[in-house]
């Protein structure tokens, strides 16, 4: 089965909706789609809805597991940050890419500033990012440590 065809359908099907961007994504797990997903931004209101995100929630639902081990992510284009970070915290063996990141920047979806402040993330003219110090900062870390029944991630 052509796992990027379908892939990349999911995509066209995401703009012919209106859903959201030209991007669309499969999860596969011994030679079967078991999650699929499109770009979903504007139909949700939800800048986390991108195609693999949709895809690996998908996934993750049908297998009832939020880790997607044994599973290869088909996604139609170079993953922006945020998606990679997803696919890499949903544990999938292989990732696989159709579009390019410049290709993509072709058509109006340049992430390059996310991955080159991922780089050297510091504060600049766009954004603050910056440490709050607070009395119980490891409060919660603290919790999770003695935690007995704990299901580690």
């Amino acid at each position: 089965m052509d796992y990027m065809s379908i892939a990349i359908k999911e995509a066209c099907k995401g703009v012919e909706i209106g859903d959201g961007g030209p991007f669309g994504a499969v999860v596969v797990k011994d030679g079967k789609i078991i999650g699929q997903g499109h770009n979903m931004v504007l139909a949700q209101n939800d800048p986390t809805a991108h195609a693999e995100v949709t895809a690996i929630r998908d996934a993750c639902k049908n297998l009832g597991s939020f880790q997607l081990d044994g599973c290869q992510l088909y996604t139609s284009c170079y993953p922006c940050p945020m998606c990679m970070g997803a696919s890499l915290w949903s544990r999938v063996d292989a990732i696989y890419y159709a579009a390019t990141a410049e290709q993509a920047a072709d058509a109006g979806f340049d992430d390059k500033v996310f991955h080159d402040f991922l780089k050297d993330p510091k504060s600049d003219d766009e954004r603050k990012l910056e440490v709050l110090k607070i009395e119980n900062t490891t409060e919660p870390f603290q919790l999770w440590k003695k935690l007995e029944k704990k299901i580690p991630y």
